[in-house]
């Protein structure tokens, strides 16, 4: 987890006030970690690296030293690239694990070190505004509300319900680390298996304060929905301006994800839109969307692109 002291003691911020605002944002989840530069609308440089930050901290309730050791790296990138882009603000928000594991203080330091910044944990209000604002400020189609923004990461499921902005949101514990790690332990799933990942998805919306029959637009956002997208339109390559502003059918979507979960662990990885860190996970967060998706009164599903972390940026710009 060390080693880079004399790497990230280099990283340089611009001085505010000058004529335009550079911004960094970083959204660090359960699986992923993702950085976005520029001037926005403009957008430098947007970064994804799949780090697995989450792994087992449902069973250990620590952050493993090797996936310290995995997010650092990233982060050691990262640094180098806001020090590139002569960055004027930075703000780094952080999943929860990052707060509730025992061993928290370790990854907080090591941000502060690399970056000068203390990663956030936001308040659930404050993550559903973010990522409202990233998915519905993107959207170039016919949105009727009331939206229903879906973000299904590694951890949890948000559910954000809302028109201008989120009027309801619902933080679920569900996401596709989660729920793969405790139920999908063969390859492929069991029947059983599968049963068990299903019964955990619809207790938990039979417990969210968010409807989502309520709901007359559903935008989909993040890795897990994007990569589902790739798959019902057969990709031959993940390719994010194919993805964008795409409207799904619900059908497809759960073909696909019976497809997905039909697969092994290697044929899912062998899919040509399909990241490898994301490929043992894929079947359970497909679940979950195939699951919301089922008690909407919607047939249909826009894909967003952009996120929570454009809505990270959008704040400090």
């Amino acid at each position: 987890m060390g080693g880079h002291g004399a790497r990230h003691q280099r990283l340089h911020v611009r001085p505010a006030g000058q004529l335009s605002t550079r911004v960094a944002a970083i959204d660090c989840g359960t699986n992923t970690i993702k950085l976005l530069i520029g001037e926005l609308p403009e957008v430098a440089v947007r970064e994804n690296r799949m780090v697995r930050l989450g792994q087992d901290v449902d069973r250990t309730g620590q952050l493993a030293d090797a996936a310290l050791e995995r997010a650092f790296a990233a982060i050691d990138d990262y640094a180098a690239l806001i020090a590139a882009h002569d960055v004027e603000r930075i703000r780094f928000v952080a999943t929860s694990a990052t707060r509730d594991a025992a061993n928290a203080a370790v990854f907080t330091d090591g941000v502060r070190a690399r970056l000068g910044v203390e990663p956030e944990v936001v308040a659930g209000d404050e993550e559903a505004r973010l990522a409202f604002d990233g998915a519905v400020r993107n959207l170039r189609v016919a949105a009727e509300p009331p939206v229903l923004v879906i973000d299904i990461g590694g951890g949890s499921t948000e559910l954000i319900l809302g028109s201008t902005g989120p009027d309801k949101e619902h933080s679920m514990d569900i996401g596709s680390v989660r729920l793969h790690e405790r139920h999908l332990h063969s390859d492929p799933p069991t029947a059983a298996e599968i049963a068990a990942v299903v019964a955990d998805i619809d207790a938990a919306l039979d417990a969210s304060p968010v409807d989502p029959t309520a709901a007359t637009t559903v935008v989909g956002i993040a890795g897990t929905i994007t990569t589902i997208a790739a798959g019902v339109l057969d990709l031959p390559a993940y390719d994010r301006e194919a993805i964008d502003q795409q409207v799904l059918a619900r059908a497809d979507v759960h073909a696909t994800t019976e497809r997905l979960l039909a697969l092994t662990h290697d044929g899912r990885r062998a899919l040509p839109y399909m990241h490898p860190g994301r490929a043992d996970v894929i079947g359970a967060g497909a679940l979950i969307l195939d699951r919301v998706l089922a008690r909407t009164g919607v047939d249909r599903m826009v894909v967003s692109e952009s996120d929570i972390l454009d809505g990270i940026a959008w704040s400090i710009s």
